[in-house]
């Protein structure tokens, strides 16, 4: 099975790192992957996304044309990506920050106020996580476990040890979310 995924949003909102966590999941998990990550030379502030690949065999190109799933972080970036998304494909987007202008009947969208419950987290950056949460309830792409105890511990260490705990929960908590 294959799946291919475009994570948008702006700079800062940790677009980049949402693809690492799903690539390195996908890798732990024995799939094959690819990680084409694309952002200006401002970064905070510019607009950035990436694409994921995960399939069970070979991948012979990571060129993402149609994607089957995208994760939206702001409205340009819904706007930019939702035409491409592949029919009875997922759109998964910060509802804090964006709201889709029609929804097509072959798409199916799930909201998340990934802004405003990162917000009551106590920290903003950890909305990535939170949309990740819901996908992965969802759709069952890579196991929550594997995210969870295996790829974030190490991503959060030495100085952003601290920080592991705060995205455990918002992870927790994007899976608990209920439209």
């Amino acid at each position: 099975m294959e799946t291919k995924l475009v994570i948008a949003g702006f700079g800062g909102q940790g677009i980049i790192m949402a693809g690492h966590i799903l690539a390195n999941a996908g890798m732990l998990e024995k799939k094959k992957v690819t990680l084409v990550p694309s952002y200006g030379p401002e970064m905070r502030g510019g607009t950035a996304n990436c694409t994921v690949i995960l399939k069970d065999d070979e991948i012979y190109s990571p060129v993402v044309d149609h994607p089957d799933i995208m994760i939206a972080m702001n409205q340009p970036s819904l706007e930019r990506f939702e035409g491409q998304v592949s029919p009875n494909g997922w759109i998964f987007y910060n509802s804090s920050l964006c709201t889709p202008k029609s929804r097509k009947k072959n798409l199916r969208y799930h909201g998340i106020p990934a802004s405003g419950m990162a917000g009551k987290l106590g920290n903003i950056r950890v909305a990535n996580l939170l949309i990740l949460g819901a996908l992965l309830k969802q759709t069952s792409l890579v196991r929550v476990e594997t995210v969870r105890d295996k790829v974030l511990p190490t991503l959060f260490t030495g100085k952003k040890k601290a920080l592991l705990e705060i995205n455990r929960k918002a992870l927790k908590e994007g899976m608990e979310y209920q439209e």
